[in-house]
């Protein structure tokens, strides 16, 4: 990211800026709003969520007084409020994409089908997309990659998001000539596969989150679906299906992480991993053939080799995602995106006992988790992606308490776009 602040000090001061529209106004949009405010060259033009008041609430956090909000799902009205240096709140998403004004596009919606929907959209009509919606990414980003590539346009995960830093872990060592044995991030609850929003509300109410997303969090999707967008991103595997999920502290990593005839714990290299101990942190282990690295690296107290860890003991969510966007704009990058294909699936098992007709709920509900596998296992298991997984989706035969639920458990009730694109990316990936 270095040099990013530079270059949009010298688009301000050419009088322009990047124009982003953002869909979604809940937590995570609110912040970027507010950090964007702060920021050179880059504004928020327009933001549409369901409920407009989260919208109008959200730009006056930011310090944007009312008068200069105008309220509108009119695509004239809202062109001309942006040429007047004004910001539009919409409860249309789709009037985000089609607007020729705005550069950049941001999902903040955490709902993997509108994610899905936004997206393909949004390179439909030529913008760069930021994704801040994973389990969107890992269910059809291959072929929404593969998309905005042949359109010209950037597809990207965020910066600050944990598959984001960790991207940037990787990004650095492989560009000074280190081999990198593994990528992964902490996790800051106890693994617990039974969560769900009622077992949640207490420690969600504690601290002002939903209880839902909290779920998500404690039953460990959240950690799969991070870990399987790296997994895209960079074709390392889970070592086994769910990971390992070890104890250890930063410390720690470097030895945990060699082959086990060796003194570690894993059998192989180049995975990915979740460690209990090291939140919010994200980490890589590297190594070096060369002896005078080796060396170097002791001089520089990173330890006695042969592993050795970079650890980033932060993330900041959606108050990096402007880096994302300034990236996709000014330099035509992406900070993380599928570059190696479809490598791992996260898949859908089953919560509890689940009975015929029964409809599903959604990540971080009551019927289903998620946990992640190398893709060809899941392919050859016919096990259902979790981003698949809503309210629609109806179960058409009993599935047992932790088993995988597959493609021939359940029925598709209404049509979406996410299942429409992950046929479309199954074909081109069989």
């Amino acid at each position: 990211m270095i040099g990013i602040n530079r270059k949009l000090q010298a688009l301000e001061k050419e009088g322009r800026y990047i124009k982003v529209g953002l869909v979604g106004a809940g937590q995570m949009g609110r912040g970027m709003i507010a950090q964007i405010e702060n920021m050179k060259g880059m504004r928020v033009v327009i933001t549409a969520d369901i409920n407009e008041d989260n919208v109008i609430n959200a730009y006056g956090h930011a310090g944007i007084e009312r008068g200069n909000i105008v309220s509108t799902n009119d695509k004239e009205e809202a062109s001309q409020a942006i040429r007047m240096n004004k910001v539009v709140a919409s409860t249309k998403a789709l009037l985000v994409c089609a607007l020729d004004e705005v550069d950049v596009i941001v999902d903040a919606t955490g709902v993997p089908n509108i994610g899905a929907e936004i997206a393909w959209n949004a390179i439909l009509s030529r913008k760069h997309i930021v994704m801040l919606n994973v389990e969107a990414d890992v269910t059809v980003g291959p072929l929404l990659k593969r998309m905005a590539d042949a359109s010209g346009v950037v597809y990207t995960g965020s910066a600050g998001d944990e598959p984001g830093a960790i991207m940037e872990l990787y990004d650095f060592a492989d560009a000074i000539g280190f081999e990198v044995v593994a990528l992964g991030k902490g996790k800051n609850n106890p693994l617990n596969v039974e969560a769900n929003p009622d077992t949640a509300a207490a420690e969600a109410k504690e601290k002002g989150s939903s209880p839902k997303m909290l779920a998500s969090f404690q039953d460990g999707t959240k950690t799969m679906v991070e870990m399987n967008a790296v997994a895209n991103a960079t074709g390392f595997v889970p070592e086994k299906p769910g990971m390992n999920g070890f104890e250890a502290g930063v410390a720690d990593l470097p030895e945990l992480f060699q082959l086990r005839e060796q003194g570690g714990k894993v059998a192989k290299q180049h995975i990915v991993e979740y460690i209990n101990g090291i939140a919010p942190g994200v980490f890589a282990i590297v190594a070096s053939g060369m002896e005078e690295v080796n060396a170097e690296m002791k001089y520089l107290k990173m330890g006695d080799g042969p592993n050795y860890v970079l650890y980033r003991p932060y993330h900041l969510t959606s108050l990096e995602t402007p880096l994302s966007v300034a990236r996709a704009y000014l330099d035509g990058q992406a900070t993380i995106a599928p570059d190696a294909g479809h490598v791992a699936e996260t898949v859908a098992v089953a919560k509890r006992d689940l009975e015929a007709d029964e409809h599903l709920d959604s990540i971080g509900g009551f019927t289903i988790y998620g946990t992640v596998m190398e893709a060809p296992e899941a392919k050859e298991k016919g096990a259902l992606p979790i981003g698949l997984v809503d309210k629609n989706v109806r179960m058409t035969r009993p599935v047992k308490k932790g088993e995988i639920i597959t493609y021939q458990d359940v029925e598709q009730t209404v049509e979406s776009t996410i299942w429409r694109l992950r046929k479309m990316q199954d074909h081109e990936w069989k």
